[in-house]
């Protein structure tokens, strides 16, 4: 499949027109900040852990850039709900291509990915393995 016609397939027009979890936690256990300057992507990732400071119990982004970023991030936040931090950390780019069910071409990966990298390394910095102010796809 090539990214043409499949690239805006409805499953990822539906996700940028109507973002699902789009906005802010009111009290995340951990926020980050990410960019695509290739694209002009920009995406914030808040997540909200259970009890157990494991599981992800709410996840809602904020951004702005192309349809494959912003459904990407839609759908991760969906996806998150419900998995450790660990699951989280082990996810990978064909992780996150499977999800959006589209060939991506390699000028588009960073856009798709943005979202995962923005809440892993949101996640690093939570546990104190990472000390990044910003993510950025170029690195």
């Amino acid at each position: 499949m090539g990214l043409g016609s499949d690239m805006y397939r409805q499953q990822i027009l539906d996700h940028y027109k109507n973002p699902r979890n789009y906005g802010e936690l009111e009290d995340p256990t951990f926020t980050h900040v990410g960019e695509n300057p290739m694209c002009g992507d920009e995406i914030r990732m808040d997540v909200k852990l259970d009890e157990d400071e494991e599981t992800i119990e709410r996840v809602a982004f904020q951004g702005d850039g192309c349809a494959i970023s912003q459904a990407s991030a839609s759908m991760l936040s969906g996806e998150l709900r419900g998995k450790t931090v660990d699951e989280l950390l082990e996810m990978d780019r064909d992780d996150v291509i499977d999800m959006l069910g589209v060939d991506i071409s390699p000028m588009r990966v960073k856009c798709a990915v943005l979202a995962e990298k923005v809440a892993q390394d949101g996640a690093e910095i939570y546990e104190g393995e990472l000390d990044v102010e910003k993510t950025t796809t170029e690195d």
